[in-house]
């Protein structure tokens, strides 16, 4: 949208009408840049354009893997895609990951609650459009900004400067980028995942992350008691997925297929099977069970055949089936590959570990059948990453024959080996993890699902012991605000960041004269100008 052309139309409407009086074409044509799109549907057709070319730049490039924050409120990610551009330059290759772990712990009405999709579905497009609204309105202020600047040089005569601040309008980059969306595993059977998927794709999602558990049994990825569905099960929600898309005219949204079976040792129920060697036989070669020798052995058991032998899965008392032990690895890769032939995009594979050699082993795997197969992966705080990149090392040193006695491996988190080598090292692996991760292991996406979960409890302790022990008002003062001036954070200005200013131009346009504003001498944010 250029500024000419905007205030252009804004002219020649005004113009036809006769009875609009006070409407200035400048003010429309202002308004109208600072709010570049109409509903969620712009935006999550704006942003699957963005996340596909930077999908094809990846094909192109490993080293062009992109990267996101999880949030759990709109301010939370319009602050991360403000402090992106104050330090980059530029929003490229960044997005907001949405998770349905946040969500659950703090956005339900029942409280906090597990990541078992007990919370209100309806809670996470309401965060979708929340983010939105959030990052719409950090393009209206600093807009709004670079308004008063031209406004300023006008004033002055200063043909250079307006014209310098024409064009940084002319090709503002917006804060409005993609959002990778957790559906979990999709509240519910098919039906109830494309009611949700249209819900959340209207609000602006452009990606829906989605995943194999059993909807009702959902568990986080990283606890215990997983249970994974039979492929066609899971392959009804991704086509749900891709048919709220389509109806909804995002042709090229993003579903990204999870996995969770290398962590999943149950399912609820014995695929269906055709002929041998489908995708239910595939999926049932993994149960674990035992030959069945003689009727008298049975009691409402179900069988089912594997080379010729009558086997009785094994079944728990909870009703629910095993998988053969060591199986994790090869069900991912058949789930992966399942479901890129079946219009799933990206790819997620659970980890319970950090580790570039497992993860580029299965997509290797993958990638012999799908060959441009591409994941996004969970850079997960569940992870402690410290210990488990010193034991990398650890074991590294020892398998190449160096000395380890200096070390006690299961004792690696300790501060006692923080100035170590071993530690400096586990470091740089830890720094350098996402780049070698995308070169080696196909990740197009790396994200933090929790990220600001744990930095709003860490600095809201630490101001906590400072503002009621013995530092006082000086607690705040010296760890906050002095730090928000020195380092330039927008929202040491919170009337601002909160859009006072934008009303104050609005006033203008509505009343002229006659607006009563509230950023005259009096306002004490001037004190931070």
């Amino acid at each position: 949208m250029h500024y000419a052309a905007t205030l252009s139309t804004a002219t020649d409407l005004i113009a036809g009408q006769d009875m609009w009086d006070g409407i200035a074409p400048e003010a429309v044509a202002r308004m109208r840049l600072q709010n570049r799109f109409g509903c969620g549907l712009d935006i999550a057709r704006h942003t699957a354009k963005i996340m596909r070319r930077d999908m094809a730049a990846y094909d192109a490039d490993p080293a062009a893997y992109t990267q996101s924050l999880g949030c759990w409120h709109g301010f939370i990610g319009q602050q991360k895609i403000i402090s992106i551009r104050k330090h980059f330059g530029t929003t490229k290759g960044r997005y907001l990951y949405l998770s349905g772990w946040m969500v659950a712990a703090l956005r339900s009405e029942f409280g906090p609650l597990p990541d078992q999709s007990m919370h209100e579905k309806t809670s996470v497009p309401a965060l979708i459009e929340e983010l939105y609204t959030f990052l719409k309105q950090a393009d209206a202020r600093e807009l709004g900004m670079m308004f008063r600047d031209l406004d300023a040089a006008r004033a002055a005569g200063d043909m250079t400067r307006e014209a310098s601040l024409v064009a940084a309008i002319d090709g503002y980059e917006s804060h409005v980028v993609p959002i990778i969306a957790d559906i979990d595993a999709g509240f519910g059977n098919a039906e109830a995942t494309y009611l949700l998927a249209k819900k959340m794709i209207e609000a602006g999602a452009c990606a829906l992350q989605i995943e194999n558990q059993v909807s009702d049994e959902k568990q986080c990825g990283h606890q215990d008691g997983k249970v994974t569905v039979p492929h066609e099960d899971f392959l009804a929600k991704i086509r749900a997925c891709r048919y709220a898309f389509l109806e909804l005219g995002v042709d090229d949204g993003i579903i990204v297929a999870r996995t969770d079976s290398l962590g999943a040792g149950l399912t609820k129920q014995i695929a269906y099977s055709s002929q041998p060697g489908d995708l239910g036989d595939q999926y049932n070669a993994f149960l674990a069970g035992d030959p069945v020798d003689s009727p008298a052995d049975l009691r409402g058991d179900v069988l089912i055949e594997r080379d010729g032998q009558l086997i009785r899965p094994r079944r728990l008392r909870s009703n629910l089936f095993e998988f053969r032990a060591g199986t994790g690895e090869d069900r991912c890769v058949l789930d992966c590959i399942t479901a890129l032939r079946h219009g799933a995009d990206l790819l997620w594979i659970e980890t319970e570990r950090p580790d570039i050699a497992q993860i580029a082993g299965m997509v290797d795997r993958v990638r012999e059948q799908v060959p441009n197969a591409k994941l996004v992966y969970n850079n997960s705080p569940s992870f402690n990453w410290t210990l488990n990149f010193r034991q990398q090392v650890y074991d590294a040193w020892a398998a190449a024959g160096r000395d380890v006695s200096a070390y006690e491996r299961g004792a690696l988190m300790s501060v006692i080996y923080d100035a170590t080598e071993l530690a400096q090292e586990a470091d740089e692996r830890i720094r350098t993890f996402q780049r070698d991760a995308s070169a080696r292991a196909g990740i197009f996406h790396h994200l933090i699902t929790l990220p600001t979960y744990h930095t709003a409890a860490l600095g809201t302790d630490q101001l906590a012991r400072e503002y009621f022990g013995e530092a006082g008002m000086l607690g705040y003062v010296a760890n906050v605000q002095r730090r928000e001036i020195r380092e330039g954070i927008a929202c040491v200005r919170h009337q601002n960041m909160a859009g006072s200013d934008i009303g104050d131009d609005h006033k203008d346009y509505f009343a002229g004269e006659a607006a009563l504003k509230a950023g005259g001498i009096h306002n004490t944010m001037n004190q931070f100008a």
